[in-house]
């Protein structure tokens, strides 16, 4: 068993208890880190809180990623509670509902912008805040998937972004490598969450994963959550800018 007892990570993207983050949340507070665990707003606070609250030694913060004055808020806030940082988690996705739906051509600027902006830059943006309280090196991890490689039908915009995203981890580990900062992507294969609803066929996907996956299923919140565990854990302390696949293999198949 992994033990991080002494650590302390920074999750952003919790919004319920389908959430990937949420499956990470536990898995990182089980290895024995102190949390911080960030919701979007106050509306997902009263969701969000309840989970976190059965984190033993867990805390919740209000920050919107899209917002450069919350995310400074925040980490002043962090830096005062807690001094240093040694993990944060990047869970944060989104493109318009309009987006991810029909003709990949018709992909609007705005959803093009927005999906960027909420689901790119603001792994820039955490980072760099994130990047000053690292006193003893660190890892940032964010999460990815397959479509940033391969065309899934209606994921759309949100498959470029997950391309710039996976580019983004490149550049933020050549970026902060002399710092001792790793960072790297988790490219999950699909779960049923509330973001995910967004994307149609997903039921489709799901049993797609399964019958081709070598594993034949599909992976799940708390599978995803150990692989973040081995990242945030002195056991990874070579590897960074990498893509780690927790898809039951899924990506290695051909047809």
């Amino acid at each position: 068993m992994i033990n991080l007892a002494g650590k302390t990570a920074v999750i952003f993207g919790l919004a319920n208890k389908r959430s990937i983050a949420w499956g990470i949340a536990q898995q990182l507070s089980r290895a024995g880190a102190t949390l911080a665990v960030c919701y979007q707003n106050e509306r997902m606070k009263l969701e969000a809180q309840a989970l976190i609250d059965e984190l033993p030694g867990a805390a919740g913060f209000s920050c919107d990623v899209s917002s450069d004055e919350q995310i400074d808020a925040l980490f002043a806030q962090l830096k005062e509670r807690y001094g240093r940082l040694d993990t944060l988690v990047h869970a944060v996705a989104f493109a318009p509902p309009a987006d991810l739906k029909g003709d990949f051509l018709n992909t609007s600027r705005e959803g093009f912008r927005i999906a960027h902006d909420v689901s790119v830059y603001s792994l820039i943006a955490v980072s760099r805040g994130a990047a000053p309280l690292m006193t003893e090196g660190g890892s940032i991890m964010t999460l990815s998937f397959y479509a940033a490689e391969k065309v899934v039908p209606n994921y759309n915009v949100m498959a470029l972004a997950k391309a710039s995203l996976e580019s983004t981890v490149r550049y933020l580990a050549f970026n902060l490598g002399p710092r001792n900062i790793r960072v790297n992507a988790i490219s999950a294969g699909p779960i049923k969450t509330l973001a995910a609803r967004g994307v149609g066929d997903l039921t489709d996907m799901l049993r797609s994963h399964a019958e081709r996956a070598p594993l034949k299923r599909n992976v799940d919140q708390l599978e995803v959550g150990g692989a973040a565990v081995f990242l945030a854990s002195d056991l990874s302390t070579a590897i960074t800018g990498e893509t780690l696949y927790v898809d039951c293999g899924y990506n290695i198949m051909g047809f």
